[in-house]
């Protein structure tokens, strides 16, 4: 094979016979020239001796870097510690193996008081040295804030508050009620706290033991906290409409933390429509009802609640206890005065809480249902009087608190606009999702 071509390479004119040499030790010096590339598999040769599935000690090298508990100078670990049942500060030192006298150094930090906050189950985060001395103390107060003490040059601690932001989104919901409203709440994705704000809110207009009838609706703009794209949870109602009977109510949050209804009328009065958390209720405000005891026609001039023993009764207003006492017919009943002109009637109660000339607040709990007194089950009996009269607490037109002010009033109705615009804007989605 070698001697033809060596005969064809002869044959040829000598000018062919010197291009041909010169291109093939060309081609013989590129292939035996040493490359980046050859050099790289060369230095991976060291590696062959790892095998799969063995851990190997790798040496790493960490830079400066300007966070808190990475300013103490030289080398340090950091290590986590899962508060148990019955630790203290001087505990868990004591199991870290840190001295009593670096306890004492790092208590005397600003805020080093909020360590008293720990419970079971909490992580404190200690960076220490080749010294085993406290460099960093990490402690999350919440999902957002921690608490971080770090050890200075001179030996003494500091102490600062990290701050995650908190990104907050909008979410609607919306149900129509076909059972009750707490069933109707649930189905529409509402927390149990969501639940109870939004009867809060609506509480003034809407008794929810006795108004909710089937086919009310409602709708609710409310907040989502997430914490680098992580939801940590809801936060405020920032609007809503609840339709009740035929009746509109709507709610915004203005930036004082109020809510007023999209006139600017404040959404809080002067009373609670009910005194009890919504529950059912046994018996109306009826003039001519049959007394459940004595069979007679006997006035009824009030609302019976009926609930568990031991439920909260709440004051449905600012006012002053005229009668906190005891008698056969009422049991314990409480009589509270309002202004001049209201007073309101708890009777039957299991236990009272306030006492005669006491001051109390809107919603503070006065007492508990019971059963005490002329009845034949636990309820709470509840009276509304106007100037001495006896007044249905379903319908008695109630004092508004104060309105906003018509200074405000340009800037609210922008908000509001936008707020109810959403809400019918998601609400045509939800019915059009649902053809």
């Amino acid at each position: 094979m070698v001697k033809p071509i060596q005969s064809f390479f002869q044959r040829l004119p000598r000018r062919h016979q010197i291009i041909i040499a010169s291109v093939s030790l060309l081609l013989l010096v590129l292939l035996v020239w040493p490359s980046e590339q050859a050099q790289a598999s060369r230095d991976m040769a060291k590696f062959e001796a790892l095998e799969p599935g063995i851990r190997y000690d790798l040496e790493l090298h960490l830079g400066e870097t300007s966070a808190p508990e990475q300013a103490a100078t030289g080398d340090y670990t950091w290590l986590d510690y899962e508060i148990r049942s019955g630790d203290s500060m001087a505990r868990i030192f004591q199991r870290l193996g840190f001295s009593a006298r670096q306890l004492h150094d790092l208590t005397q930090a600003e805020d080093a008081a909020l360590l008293r906050r720990i419970h079971p189950g909490d992580t404190l985060r200690f960076a220490k040295d080749a010294d085993n001395q406290v460099q960093a103390l990490h402690f999350r107060l919440s999902e957002t804030d921690t608490l971080v003490i770090v050890r200075e040059e001179d030996g003494t601690y500091s102490s600062s508050r990290e701050a995650k932001t908190t990104d907050v989104r909008i979410a609607f919901a919306r149900a129509e009620i076909t059972s009750n409203f707490w069933n109707a709440g649930v189905q529409a994705g509402l927390t149990q706290g969501q639940i109870m704000s939004l009867a809060e809110l609506f509480g003034w207009d809407v008794d929810f033991a006795l108004d909710i009838r089937r086919g009310d609706e409602f709708s609710v703009l409310y907040e989502e906290r997430f914490i680098d794209g992580e939801y940590v949870g809801t936060g405020r109602i920032v609007a809503a409409e609840f339709k009740n009977q035929g009746d509109t109510f709507r709610a915004i949050l203005h930036e004082n933390g109020n809510y007023y209804t999209d006139e600017g009328r404040n959404m809080r009065k002067t009373f609670l429509r009910a005194p009890v958390a919504f529950n059912r209720v046994s018996s109306e405000f009826n003039p001519r009802r049959l007394h459940p005891v004595t069979g007679r026609v006997a006035p009824h001039r009030g609302i019976d609640y009926v609930a568990p023993t031991g439920t909260p009764v709440m004051a449905s207003g600012d006012g002053r206890v005229i009668a906190s006492n005891y008698n056969n017919l009422n049991g314990h009943y409480i009589f509270i005065q309002h202004g001049e002109r209201y007073v309101t009637k708890y009777l039957h109660l299991s236990r009272r809480q306030v006492q005669n000339g006491e001051r109390v607040r809107q919603g503070q709990v006065i007492g508990r249902v019971g059963a005490t007194g002329r009845v034949t089950g636990a309820h709470l009996h509840y009276e509304f009087l106007v100037d001495g009269v006896h007044r249905n607490p379903r319908t008695v037109n109630l004092p508004e608190a104060e309105s906003l002010p018509a200074s405000e009033m340009v800037a609210f109705r922008a908000i509001a606009d936008e707020k109810l615009a959403m809400i019918e804007g998601r609400k045509r989605f939800y019915v059009a999702m649902a053809d």
